[in-house]
């Protein structure tokens, strides 16, 4: 459905990439569980092995479900292709394997995810690769902290778990003046809320286990190329732009175009990394992104209605779902979010941390788990679960400080939600 008349979004969740199974007419997609596929014959199984047809080797590195998967998200996104993989932590260290090197650094904003700041300020050590965290609303600052060894920069379009909204078209334009790629973790907002790469992003990178999948059945992610960007105009991206060993000198942006990224992100990315992602947490995404509009317009129906009453509630010091007019990033919504500013966002307790703990443990409704984007509203302290790793000051800069509690809202009833608040409110006293 990439070809022929422009469908609306409704439309495409729920066909872009999925066709009547060829051998039985099924109409949902099959799980294809199946390691590997017959050749027609040696000059095929030939042709496939050196990049020259595309198919089906070996489900490491592609299979019919996933496939389909891929194929949606790209059409979602407004992309020209998508590597899905194993996990959202996946799909980071998928986007950046093509572009790094030793030696080399992506600056990164201080408003991420607890578990991407580890894994960028300790774990990307071990591959020689450095972030430089900086904070994407000082745009002179995001300038700066790009030098000569920086090959990308790296943001969210709605921050994990503050909900901030990235000034995404200033932050490009950076990227692309630097002759760098922008890559935006969209997990908070999906296609559905934002399309980062409308505002320039080169690519976009998913945790499918949130609310793409919407039901907390499964791990997985997805990189997302926009097929825009340059990999041959400098020398920066030689996994790109330079004779690949492996596939006997071969370049892949000289051979592939703008697919180049998604061709070496299967190719090369999955070969030897080997982050797969298995064919029935694929199907059990596919059916969940079904009904993305439906869920996301009442998540953020819901949260504006919560945000708004918890701001007025006494025992509240501040909220920062960017929904609310008193919120700093409320005017980005119009350009960045025009659906909504999502569901997810943090509450400050004036009790501090104390409170916040006996908040958590007196709700009844929400669930006290290590998720988001769930159809069920979830709660967890940050400081001392997701951000509990990272130091007080990475705690704050991430918006995790300790007095502060991470909510994502459902698309349960909102005033059943708002019960449970006010009463784990009023238990947690302080």
């Amino acid at each position: 459905m990439t070809d022929g008349p422009t469908y609306g979004f409704d439309t495409l969740q729920i066909h872009a990439g999925a066709r009547p199974d060829p051998a039985t007419g099924a109409r949902q997609t099959p799980i294809y569980q199946t390691t590997a596929y017959v050749f027609r014959d040696a000059e095929h199984a030939a042709a496939l092995f050196n990049l020259q047809e595309v198919g089906y080797i070996y489900s490491r590195l592609t299979n019919p479900t996933v496939a389909v998967l891929q194929e949606r998200m790209a059409v979602l996104e407004g992309g020209v292709g998508a590597v899905c993989c194993s996990s959202g932590h996946a799909a980071q260290i998928m986007a950046l394997f093509p572009l790094m090197g030793p030696g080399r650094n992506v600056v990164v904003s201080t408003r991420l995810y607890g578990g991407t700041v580890t894994q960028f300020s300790q774990t990307i050590k071990r591959f020689g690769w450095n972030a430089t965290f900086v904070d994407f609303d000082d745009l002179d600052a995001v300038k700066a902290a790009i030098d000569d060894d920086t090959r990308a920069v790296f943001c969210e379009s709605i921050a994990n778990p503050g909900g901030y909204i990235t000034d995404l078209p200033a932050i490009a334009g950076i990227a692309d003046a630097a002759g760098l790629p922008l890559i935006v973790d969209n997990t908070s907002a999906t296609p559905y809320l934002c399309r980062p790469i409308e505002h320039g992003a080169t690519l976009v990178v998913h945790s499918l286990t949130k609310y793409l999948t919407g039901n907390g059945t499964v791990t997985g992610g997805v990189v997302v190329d926009s097929g825009t960007f340059d990999w041959s105009a400098s020398d920066k991206f030689p996994s790109l732009s330079a004779p690949e060993p492996a596939y006997h000198g071969l370049k892949f942006h000289e051979t592939f175009g703008p697919l180049a990224f998604t061709f070496h992100g299967i190719a090369v990315g999955l070969r030897d990394l080997g982050m797969t992602l298995n064919p029935q947490a694929a199907h059990y995404t596919l059916m969940g992104i079904e009904t993305l509009s439906l869920r996301m317009q009442r998540h953020v129906e819901n949260a504006e209605k919560i945000a708004t009453w918890l701001e007025g509630h006494d025992a509240v010091e501040a909220v920062t779902y960017a929904g609310l007019p008193s919120s700093p990033y409320n005017g980005r919504l119009a350009t960045v979010c025009p659906k909504g500013a999502g569901a997810l966002f943090t509450v400050a307790l004036k009790g501090g941390y104390e409170a916040c703990i006996r908040f958590v443990d007196a709700l009844e409704i929400f669930s006290h788990v290590a998720n988001l984007g769930d159809t069920r509203s979830l709660v967890i302290h940050s400081a001392s679960t997701t951000h509990r790793q990272l130091t007080p000051e990475q705690q704050t800069a991430a918006g995790a400080a300790p007095n502060v509690v991470r909510i994502s809202i459902g698309i349960e009833d909102a005033d059943d939600l708002i019960a449970d608040l006010d009463q784990a409110l009023k238990k947690a006293g302080g």
